[in-house]
């Protein structure tokens, strides 16, 4: 590949074109001083030949690049026989790089547990909004019906006012933009988390800033809802006291009705038997009370079944004459037993009560019946005999004037005559008479029933 320039000094090669330049050179050999200097040069440098063209390079650079090229090849045959027999630090560097994919993944597993577990605890959330929400809308519709209940019944006076349906705002814990529904009447509206293929750089710098206010909106959903319920808490306090109320009265009144029957020696079973009843009928259906019923429906069954029997009472107490015959203060001038005979003066018995009134004054008869006699009467003078049925009977005396004809119904309070001082009568009053069974008996008996019963 190379050769020395020596070689072409020594054997000079001589050309037709150089024949001119020897004989130069022959004429002036003392030109040329240095010629024996430049072939021992020109022997010490290295020339390389390619394609016809020759470049000499120096020895000093020739064992430069050759040395270089020795070494990198001595590196490159140790680097491999290291690597060939030491295949253990391969082995590391690739477990190295398996663990640092591993652990890559890891993190990305774990910021989608993480996105996970607040997606599930955001559907978690919103689900038990929603059965807070339905459970509330459920009992205000109970406590309405039960408002509506207790409104048509004629003993409870007043009604407790349905909850009102205005707009509470309550936002959902997973919808932190969309508009705030009412819990009565609209629908939650519930909006999907993040999608799950979203770069894990935007969405962990996300989560952090989203708890905080997520456990605010929370704890914000949780008072609303508690507020809410404390406010049915209060409502149905309120419809259990009044029914509880209503209860109590109603029970007292038929208790004192038939306390008030029992004290006056009639006979429950006849004074029903004889009570008007009316045009009714209807095809017989028996209450019952469903299986799902609560406390509150079986004390408004029990209330219904006690209402009716004071309705009961009342009709039949209608027959019963325990109501005062004139209007005002009762202020006797002669009590119902013996007394002195007014004209003769001697003891003799009273069969009624002597009520002060004046002339004119309106007599009004004190129970439901049928008028038996209207008209003059010996020494009651103008009476007004009223048959109440069962044996009961009142008489009206001494009247001015005379309203009513034999054969007539007659209804509590009617006007069947007025005030005089007609027959055996020393001065203008009334002569008030209870009788049973023809019997008389003390009309004051019947009047403290009447203030007995007026009590409750």
């Amino acid at each position: 590949m190379s050769h020395r320039s020596g070689h072409h000094a020594e054997y000079p090669q001589h050309h037709p074109h150089d024949r001119g330049h020897a004989h130069s050179h022959r004429r002036a050999p003392a030109s040329h001083p240095a010629p024996a200097a430049a072939s021992a040069a020109s022997q010490s440098d290295y020339t390389l030949v390619h394609a016809g063209k020759q470049v000499r390079i120096g020895p000093v650079v020739f064992w430069i690049v050759v040395g270089t090229v020795s070494l990198l090849g001595a590196w490159s045959a140790a680097t491999a026989t290291y690597f060939a027999f030491r295949d253990d630090v391969l082995t590391r560097l690739i477990a190295r790089q398996a663990e640092m994919q591993y652990a890559y993944e890891d993190r990305i597993a774990e910021l989608r547990a993480k996105v996970d577990r607040a997606t599930s605890r955001q559907l978690l959330d919103q689900e038990q909004f929603d059965q807070k929400l339905d459970q509330i809308l459920k009992r205000q519709t109970a406590l309405e019906g039960r408002a509506t209940a207790l409104g048509s019944m004629p003993d409870i006076t007043g009604s407790i006012r349905a909850p009102a349906r205005a707009p509470v705002a309550i936002e959902p814990p997973s919808a932190p933009s969309t508009p705030k529904p009412s819990p009565i009447s609209d629908t939650v509206i519930f909006t999907a988390p993040p999608d799950r293929e979203a770069r894990l750089e935007s969405r962990s710098p996300v989560m952090a800033n989203v708890q905080p206010s997520q456990a605010t909106k929370l704890a914000g959903v949780d008072n609303v809802l508690t507020r809410l319920t404390r406010s049915l808490d209060q409502v149905e306090a309120r419809q259990i006291a009044m029914l509880s109320s209503a209860e109590e009265t109603l029970e007292s009144k038929l208790r004192r009705m038939r306390g008030v029957i029992t004290d006056l020696g009639l006979d429950m079973g006849h004074l029903e038997a004889a009570a008007p009843k009316g045009g009714m009928g209807g095809p017989f259906v028996p209450v019952k009370l469903g299986a799902e019923s609560g406390p509150f429906e079986r004390q408004l069954y029990r209330i219904s079944i006690t209402r009716a029997q004071v309705e009961k009472m009342n009709r039949t107490l209608a027959l019963v004459p325990y109501r005062k015959p004139v209007i005002g203060e009762v202020e006797f001038t002669s009590g119902f037993g013996v007394r002195s005979d007014p004209f003769l003066g001697r003891p003799a018995m009273h069969t009624g009560l002597d009520f002060r009134a004046a002339t004119g004054d309106p007599v009004r008869v004190t129970a439901n019946g049928k008028v038996v006699n209207a008209g003059w009467a010996g020494g009651y003078g103008r009476m007004v005999e009223v048959d109440h049925g069962n044996g009961l009977s009142t008489r009206y005396g001494h009247l001015s004037e005379i309203n009513v004809k034999i054969g007539q119904q007659v209804k509590i309070g009617d006007i069947i005559g007025e005030v005089g001082s007609t027959g055996r009568s020393t001065g203008p009053h009334l002569h008030y008479e209870t009788r049973i069974d023809g019997e008389a008996v003390d009309p004051q008996k019947f009047l403290r029933a009447g203030v007995r019963l007026s009590a409750g």
